[in-house]
């Protein structure tokens, strides 16, 4: 192998944890592997790698090789995609993940403008609302909402929402209109419970009162849609961030209540893999993204 080739392959293993994980992601024998990074150690001087039943960990020399190694590659990464910059714009593919309704209220309807304007990119979009492990699905970027899991992971936050007590007109029609959060505990309560999700919630006033409900309802999901579908369906009500449910805001089919309340704010995340280098086709697409919601936030009036 040559040395770029190999640097890239002890980087993978590192990631990866195991000899085994890092050659199905290359798309290699695992013997191969191995062999490259003892041919590694033997060529520096150095033991770079600590095996043990629980797999794969760097030496202190192993970590400052694949410290170096990780710029190196990327340096190499960004030389290569100048110069594709240069004539042609950003090209090859991009791997991005996003939770489903977001995708597909807010990512998906408003990519033709970046596919126009880099016509030799091609998008792979993997949907799902949970955390998945970015370096096993190839995700250059994943788009993730509330607080993070992992504190290791590189992050940065591109947008921030409200979020609002929600139900259709013909709901409230028929079960009333709260007047305070405590009226929510008589309301049934359509539950998300993933992340950014759950049955408590406080509630905050200008005039410093705060009010701490728990709801309570014959149904909980564990994907947006789900509560979408629910609350579309007049089941009850949600607390859900309003990119949720924008275009029924919008149009008047879902409407917000105990808007003199507020409740936390939901923050955007674009959340790369760990240790990797941000690519110049991933920052393209969050500055693009970022660009969008902060533009159409700020051309949103208040809700009524």
């Amino acid at each position: 192998m040559d040395r770029m080739v190999t640097m890239e392959t002890f980087v993978t293993v590192v990631d990866a944890g195991s000899f085994s994980a890092a050659a199905r992601r290359l798309k290699l024998g695992q013997p191969a592997v191995s062999k490259a990074v003892a041919q590694l150690e033997e060529r520096l001087g150095a033991r770079l790698l600590l095996r043990s039943t629980r797999g794969l960990a760097p030496t202190a020399a192993g970590q400052r090789f694949y410290e170096h190694a990780l710029r190196a590659i990327y340096e190499a990464e960004q030389a290569e995609q100048a110069v594709r910059e240069s004539s042609d714009g950003l090209s090859g593919q991009l791997r991005i993940g996003a939770a489903v309704t977001f995708a597909r209220l807010h990512v998906l309807p408003a990519l033709k403008p970046f596919l126009d304007q880099h016509p030799n990119l091609n998008i792979d979009i993997v949907l799902d609302d949970r955390s998945v492990d970015l370096l096993e699905e190839g995700v250059d970027v994943a788009l993730r909402m509330g607080t993070l899991d992992d504190s290791t992971m590189t992050a940065r936050r591109i947008a921030n929402g409200r979020r609002l007590v929600v139900g259709t007109p013909s709901y409230f029609a028929e079960a009333g209109l709260p007047q305070t959060p405590v009226d929510l505990s008589r309301h049934q309560a359509i539950v998300y419970s993933l992340r950014g999700g759950g049955e408590s919630w406080l509630f905050s006033r200008n005039d410093g009162s705060d009010s701490t409900v728990t709801l309570s309802g014959r149904i909980s999901v564990n994907a947006a849609e789900g509560m979408r579908t629910a609350v579309l369906a007049h089941m009850g009500v949600a607390v859900a961030s309003e990119w949720m449910f924008a275009p029924e805001l919008a149009n008047g089919t879902v409407q917000a209540v105990l808007t003199d309340w507020t409740l936390p704010t939901i923050d955007l995340w674009a959340v790369f893999p760990a240790g990797r280098m941000a690519t110049a086709k991933a920052r393209a697409f969050v500055a693009y993204v970022e660009h969008l919601l902060n533009e159409h936030q700020s051309s949103d009036d208040p809700v009524a």
